[in-house]
């Protein structure tokens, strides 16, 4: 009978981390797309990319959060540590670490406004630059014959300038470069018109007038970047802009703040008497509806990207982007420590240089060809010797057995006319003439007479 087996044990499937990362992240971005969360900001970074990171917490509990460079267009605060902020977003998991965090959209501070507390960091930070300093500030010419004017062609401040120019100072030459005071890209037109009259030198001094207005409407001059052309403006500048009341970064760099653009035609020219009319609120209806169109589209994007279709290749972009922040921060520490490796090879060679002395080493150097020189000299004397001797040996050996030596003892040389010599009787006939060379003198005869060998 055959035994049957039964295996009541469940098939079991263990899930890869990967993919328990995947689906805590699916989890996450369907159920938390579009989220409010407040808390107090730290550990705050800016990588190299211009992305923020920080971590968001509160007294009991903390969570991460990324604020991508694209979304922060919309912010006009800088974040920082210990700031008390709503942050809107939605959550997902960074697979590389297995950590949740916030995909930041917008950011609000808790209780001072987000322009007002952009104002102040800004003010702070150029503040501690000098930019505020009186020392710096340079002073207006008594009686300026050419007087340049930044403002809206078509604004109240351009007429209220103009009028009391012309009432207080009729023969004073005044030049109007016309930009925007609000709005996108006003900034950039202001800063333009600075540099165009300091590149010209065309006026004296310069107005920087606008009418008053909410923080909103003045935001412009406050703006980082007008703030620095201001103060390397070669030309004074007086910063006539909204009401009384109303302070911006542009007035405290201006060498001089008037209190409304009447008042800074006043100062222009040398006037004490001020003007109590303001210059009435004007606003941009158009900029109003471009800002409210931005804002709805914005919206509608952002609806469009919580949309299942788009989540997913909008988390492969994050987790790349975080993946490239924490590649450049590695790279950096790479290039830091190889910089440093350098910087202390070349110290020990620098002190390897400073401690060797090269006048040991010339003084060892001379000592060695001194003593070269006497030992060459040396041995040059004795083969000199040892030449001369031989010379000598060699000379008395020659003189020994020259021919003269022979003819010193008695014996002759005979040779024909032609200079042979005869060794012979045979060589020569009767009646040749035959010279005969002694030890001292030579003879010339005649053969008379021949005899056999």
């Amino acid at each position: 009978m055959s035994q049957l087996t039964f295996n009541l044990q469940p098939t079991r499937r263990a899930l890869t981390v990967s993919e328990l990362t995947a689906r805590i992240r699916d989890l996450l971005g369907k159920n938390f797309t579009d989220i409010w969360v407040e808390g107090e900001i730290s550990n705050c970074r800016e990588a190299q990319s211009g992305h923020i990171y920080f971590t968001l917490k509160d007294d009991r509990s903390q969570v991460r959060c990324v604020f991508f460079k694209q979304q922060q267009r919309g912010i006009r605060f800088r974040p920082e540590d210990g700031l008390h902020v709503t942050v809107r977003g939605s959550i997902s998991v960074y697979e590389a670490r297995g950590e949740y965090q916030i995909y930041v959209e917008n950011l609000e501070p808790v209780g001072l406004g987000a322009l007002q507390l952009a104002f102040e960091q800004l003010k702070k930070r150029l503040e501690a630059e000098g930019l505020f300093a009186a020392e710096r500030k340079k002073p207006l010419p008594m009686l300026p014959s050419r007087i340049g004017l930044i403002t809206s062609p078509r604004g109240a401040a351009v007429r209220d300038v103009v009028r009391i120019l012309r009432r207080r100072f009729p023969n004073v030459h005044l030049m109007v470069f016309p930009v925007r005071v609000q709005g996108e890209g006003a900034a950039a037109e202001i800063v333009k018109a600075l540099k165009f009259f300091n590149q010209k030198k065309l006026v004296d001094v310069l107005i920087l007038a606008r009418g008053g207005g909410s923080m909103e409407d003045l935001w412009v001059f406050n703006e980082e970047s007008l703030a620095r052309a201001i103060a390397a403006s070669e030309i004074p500048v007086i910063s006539g802009v909204g009401h009384e009341t109303d302070f911006t970064v542009a007035d405290f760099v201006a060498d001089v703040r008037a209190s409304t653009p009447s008042a800074a035609a006043e100062l222009v020219v040398q006037t004490r008497r001020e003007f109590d009319r303001r210059v009435a609120d004007l606003r941009d209806t158009l900029a109003s509806l471009v800002r409210y169109r931005l804002l709805d589209l914005s919206k509608r994007v952002h609806e469009l990207s919580a949309r299942r279709g788009f989540r997913r290749p909008l988390d492969l972009l994050r987790q790349q982007r975080q993946r490239a922040d924490e590649m450049t921060s590695r790279l950096a520490l790479g290039l830091r420590a190889r910089l440093e490796q350098s910087r202390k090879r070349f110290t020990a060679l620098q002190l390897r240089i400073a401690t060797f002395d090269f006048r040991v080493k010339i003084s060892a150097f001379r000592l060695r060809l001194e003593k070269c020189s006497a030992d060459l000299g040396v041995r040059a004397e004795g083969l000199l010797r040892t030449k001369r001797e031989r010379l000598e040996r060699l000379a008395l050996q020659l003189h020994e057995r020259s021919p003269l030596k022979v003819l010193e003892r008695g014996y002759a040389i005979a040779s024909d006319a032609r200079g042979n010599l005869l060794r012979d009787a045979a060589q020569v006939q009767l009646g040749d003439a035959v010279s005969i060379q002694l030890h001292r003198g030579r003879l010339s005869t005649e053969v008379k007479k021949k005899e056999g060998s």
